[in-house]
């Protein structure tokens, strides 16, 4: 029993002991915190970077479909979009899928994907829906736009009087459709903002393959219309403004036109590769 005590005096003597300078060393301190080694990057950073990089590339190959600079009937190719965005053939094709879930591409066994041809049945079932559509998000706006929504709207008209000066027709082509999807996205239903989003980007679609040259001028000034209208909290001018636009819309998209060419995917890609 002596020598467990005498043990574990020594024991206890042996261990180091910290002290203040301020205190004649008369009692001890803990330990200085010692500084730890930085964590190890998290096992899924390749999945994260994989992921952006897709995103980038489903990005830029929307807008390009969306801004008709891919026209519907265009081929498109995993190997040359790939390179072209510097990603793997896996990367473009799961893109590509995305894309068809939204109704832009079509995915043709053994011929490769495409961008999306719709028939003109398809396209007058699609206008009816929009226009459908878009009364109720017009009326709900009204019920919940607020003022710093109006003002994204008016910010979004004068993107779309810029790309107009510029003479900016694709710019002008998707800003003109980002502006229904903008207003959907304002009323504050989440399930209008997603529906708007993919029948407005098929309409680019349509117009492209049946429509007249887009006029620009005229939907800028409709939309600043529409605008003024959801200020003024006027339900009957707004939907009076809005039928009167997407009717003009509709007339200008379902003509017949001759969409028949091979076209350089490289060369319409090379402004929309990063």
């Amino acid at each position: 029993m002596l020598a467990h005590t005498r043990g574990a005096q020594r024991l206890r003597h042996s261990q180091p002991k910290y002290y203040n300078d301020n205190d004649n060393k008369s009692a001890p301190v803990q330990e200085p915190h010692k500084t730890m080694k930085p964590l190890a990057q998290p096992a899924n950073e390749p999945a994260k970077k994989d992921t952006n990089r897709s995103e980038i590339v489903y990005i830029n190959l929307r807008r390009a479909i969306i801004e008709q600079a891919l026209l519907p009937g265009d081929k498109l190719p995993e190997d040359i979009i790939g390179e072209r965005f510097g990603v793997s053939r896996t990367i473009v094709r799961g893109v590509l899928t995305r894309l068809f879930s939204e109704g832009l591409v079509d995915l043709r066994p053994n011929r490769g994907a495409a961008v999306a041809r719709p028939s003109l049945e398809e396209a007058h079932d699609i206008f009816e829906a929009r226009r459908c559509l878009e009364r109720d998000v017009a009326r709900r706006l009204l019920q919940h736009i607020t003022e710093a929504g109006l003002t994204r709207l008016a910010r979004h008209v004068e993107e779309e009087e810029a790309a107009r000066k510029r003479n900016s027709t694709n710019e002008s082509i998707r800003l003109s459709g980002e502006f229904h999807i903008l207003m959907a996205e304002l009323s504050g239903n989440a399930v209008y903002a997603r529906y708007v989003n993919e029948i407005v980007s098929r309409c680019s679609l349509i117009l492209a393959l049946y429509g007249r040259p887009h006029s620009s001028e005229c939907a800028v000034s409709e939309h600043r219309d529409i605008v003024q209208g959801l200020r003024a909290r006027d339900e009957k001018h707004v939907l009076h403004l809005l039928e009167h636009h997407l009717e003009s819309v509709t007339a200008r998209a379902l003509l017949s036109t001759d969409g028949s060419g091979v076209r350089d995917i490289r060369k319409i890609l090379d402004r929309y590769g990063t």
